[in-house]
């Protein structure tokens, strides 16, 4: 097993631990024996339980991203593709009970001021996801003319509203039903054309 299949495991089990125990009551012993290692052996890899805890979280906001990136890339419609995307970074959360539950207990992972962005690094890449099939669908004259940096900052905005709203604050059904509607609108406008 190489170093980065290691980090990996590592990460996935402190997820597991910290989502089961919270960061205040999860101790380092907890992780290692969950991966059957030492303490001392889990210190190779973090420097502490803060910095095992922010890499775990990395790990797993990189592992969604990878997902949608993933469900995207196989399809070549850029509206299907922006469909896809929006649900398909919605629902991840509703499979992932570890990084879903991190995210309750710490709603700071998802700042509303990008100053507080701990994670804005694999926030920056999940925005050039989107700006990416924004690009593609301008080009192709799918979607009309915008300012991509702009409107990605809004869409993301929105977006990161709608995780707060279902998974955090735990409104499931009315933010279910509200984000295909935001879709829906943002993919045919608010105004009527006849």
């Amino acid at each position: 097993m190489d170093r980065q299949e290691k980090l990996n495991l590592i990460y996935d089990a402190a997820l597991k631990v910290f989502a089961q125990y919270g960061f205040r009551r999860t101790r380092v012993e907890d992780i290692a024996a969950a991966l059957g290692m030492t303490k001392g052996n889990l210190y190779l890899y973090a420097k502490d339980k803060r910095d095992l805890y922010e890499r775990s979280v990395s790990y797993g906001l990189t592992h969604w991203q990878a997902k949608v990136r993933e469900s995207i890339s196989g399809i070549d419609d850029v509206v299907e593709q922006f469909l896809v995307m929006c649900r398909k970074s919605f629902m991840y959360l509703s499979r992932d009970v570890a990084l879903r539950t991190i995210l309750i207990n710490d709603p700071s992972i998802f700042p509303l001021s990008a100053q507080e962005d701990r994670f804005s690094e694999i926030n920056r890449a999940s925005m050039d996801l989107l700006k990416g099939v924004l690009k593609k669908g301008i080009d192709e004259k799918k979607f009309r003319e915008v300012d991509i940096t702009h409107v990605t900052e809004l869409l993301f905005s929105i977006y990161v509203m709608f995780i707060i709203k279902t998974y955090i604050k735990s409104e499931v059904k009315s933010a279910g039903k509200m984000f295909e509607q935001a879709v829906d609108l943002i993919l045919g406008g608010l105004l009527r054309r006849d």
